[in-house]
């Protein structure tokens, strides 16, 4: 077995400053200050929803079970509200997607749940239409593979909340019949239910976190929606401090010192998220979508946000919540281009870059530069000057790729000196994505005017015609290879932005999870399965950054400059940031997937 002792010696190394190369808990002594230092990550202090892939049926007045965001189970809900026809389906979550599994006995919406994908356990709710919008007892038990009818509660009701597991929960709150904001709370024994305690604040359509023993309620309504928060002991509800925000139709996962609430109404469907310490509430990162009745599971640190409804229709989008404590990357001052410009081409690596053509404020540019890591240098400029320009490929095999101003399909070739003109797009256009490994192996696609969905493929000699993008869309961002490709944002009109990213396997596009912030002119870099998104125009400039892990977006820190008509290479762990608007940039920025603090060790 490899150790730090046989790798690298046990004698701590001298350095006059920052050790060169040196790893994470590695120990060294700075001469320069006279002290011992070593270097540790950073990690968030914020959470984060990223996108998680859709349920199999959209609904809303749901619940949910799990223990966190890559193992829930949702069940019940209605397609479109508690009048209409209810809904029994059960599905599952891996933390990658939905498996429809055994249904309720009872089809059944506005109902609560607890436990977990293997034990959980539903009760209360709504029936329909024998009669309509009923109020029921029914309790079902879900052991992993189907459910079982076990013994109602004393007390029917609908839109109420609980918490707990299978074989000791905490049913409180709802509609009863005749009471439409009741205060009962009712224990579960694994067998059947007892009253206990009442809620201070009779309430529907609130939120429940934690244990049989050790639980919280928030939010809810009366007349109006609450921000009244309690903690129940096993015994009796206790009032403390409340939400930030008012709401019903909230959800919520974790325990009664560490939870977190998410979304809810009124008056509009609401993304707003709350952490809870045990003693106050926090805002935290909103809802990518803003909803109502959805359910929520899992804990304050990976919780998961399913279904729900921002109209008539419920919703079959998923997010996970990413708690404090994650590494972080960040965005840090590069060299600066010789010539400041936007709508510019890119290509290559964050320590083996090229930058070429553009708008540098008075004419478009041919100019390109070429980046060791530290600094751009001026090399041949291309033959045709235009903008906006795409890139792809790397410092010593690239290709420049179409323009607006003028309108073309040019097509040029770099080999590490200089440029030469190859066969155009079989379609002259500008403002489009692009992805490529190299100047003999090339993807473009979209573009403008009109906005455009055309995908064609290169092949080292000339372009081909293949299949058109799912959505025709202008400054895009693209990334990958042309076998393996991203296609990110955009604008589907010139004038509205998307968030719609979409797939490439080589023949055929894909829609996939979209961006969580919808976008034009806006950078990428990356693979198919590891990118990076980054900056924009939403309106307005943006410097949000987002990772994708092959299956979803995650924001991560933002640009130091909010940018659009720029240009992005290289990785998701390592890429560039380069030129752009407001103004004509010169700026570079570079991103680094994780960073380090140096810590000096005192002796006081």
């Amino acid at each position: 077995m490899s150790t730090y002792k046989k790798e690298v010696g046990t004698a701590v190394q001298n350095a006059a400053g920052t050790l060169s190369g040196v790893i994470e808990g590695q120990l060294w002594y700075d001469s320069t200050a006279a002290s011992f230092k070593y270097q540790y990550p950073n990690v968030t202090t914020a959470g984060a929803w990223s996108t998680g892939n859709n349920m199999n049926t959209g609904r809303q007045y749901l619940a949910g079970a799990g223990v966190d965001n890559t193992s829930s189970i949702v069940f019940g809900g209605s397609p479109q509200g508690p009048a209409t026809p209810q809904n029994a389906n059960t599905e599952l979550y891996d933390g990658t997607s939905w498996t429809e599994v055994n249904d309720l006995n009872s089809a059944r919406s506005v109902l609560a749940g607890c436990g977990t994908t293997t034990a959980a356990l539903a009760f209360g709710g709504t029936i329909y239409p024998d009669p309509p919008n009923s109020p029921v007892g029914f309790t079902e038990n879900w052991n992993g593979t189907s459910w079982t009818e076990l013994n109602d509660l004393n007390s029917a009701r609908q839109a109420l909340n609980g918490l707990g597991s299978s074989t000791a929960a905490l049913a409180f709150g709802g509609e009863a019949p005749a009471v439409p904001n009741t205060a009962i709370t009712e224990s579960w024994n694994g067998t059947s239910w007892t009253e206990v305690n009442d809620l201070n604040s009779g309430r529907r359509s609130l939120s429940g976190m934690g244990t049989q023993t050790a639980g919280l309620a928030a939010g809810g309504i009366v007349t109006t929606a609450l921000a009244v928060t309690e903690t129940w002991n096993g015994t009796s509800w206790t009032e403390v401090n409340d939400l930030n925000t008012a709401r019903r139709g909230l959800a919520g996962a974790g325990t009664q010192t560490s939870a977190l609430v998410f979304g809810g109404t009124p008056p509009d469907p609401l993304g707003v998220t709350e952490s809870w310490n045990g003693t106050s509430w926090t805002e935290e990162a909103d809802l990518t979508s803003g909803r109502s009745y959805l359910a929520g599971s899992g804990t304050s640190t990976s919780a998961l946000a399913s279904g729900g409804s921002v109209g008539p229709s419920g919703l079959t989008a998923t997010e996970e919540w990413l708690g404090p404590g994650q590494p972080i990357g960040a965005w840090s001052t590069g060299g600066s281009l010789n010539t400041g410009r936007r709508s510019l081409g890119a290509a290559g690596t964050q320590t083996a870059g090229l930058a070429f053509g553009g708008y540098d404020g008075a004419t478009n540019t041919g100019a390109t530069e070429e980046y060791d890591g530290t600094s751009w240098t001026e090399v041949n400029d291309l033959n045709t000057l235009r903008r906006p320009v795409s890139g792809t490929g790397t410092q010593t095999s690239a290709l420049a790729i179409s323009g607006i101003t003028p309108t073309t399909g040019a097509t040029e070739s770099w080999n590490g000196t200089s440029w030469t003109e190859e066969n155009d797009l079989n379609t002259a256009r500008g403002e489009i994505g692009s992805a490529g490994a190299d100047n003999t192996a090339a993807l473009a696609f979209g573009g403008a005017p009109p906005a455009t969905g055309a995908t064609e493929n290169w092949n080292g000699t000339s372009w081909t015609e293949v299949n058109d993008l799912n959505t025709a869309r202008q400054q895009l961002t693209g990334c990958g290879t042309n076998t393996a490709a991203l296609a990110i944002g955009g604008s589907p009109n010139g004038a509205g932005v998307t968030a719609v990213t979409e797939s490439w396997n080589g023949t055929s596009w894909t829609e996939v999870n979209d961006l969580n912030t919808a976008r034009q002119s806006i950078a990428g870099a990356g693979l198919q399965t590891a990118a990076l998104a980054f900056g924009g125009f939403t309106p307005p400039y943006t410097g949000v950054t987002e990772n994708w892990n092959g299956a979803s977006w995650t924001e991560v820190a933002d640009l130091s400059t909010a940018r659009d008509q720029f240009s992005g290479t290289g990785t998701n762990d390592a890429a560039l940031a380069i030129g752009g608007q407001p103004g004509d940039l010169a700026t570079t920025e570079e991103w680094s997937s994780s960073s380090n603090t140096v810590k000096t060790i005192t002796t006081s």
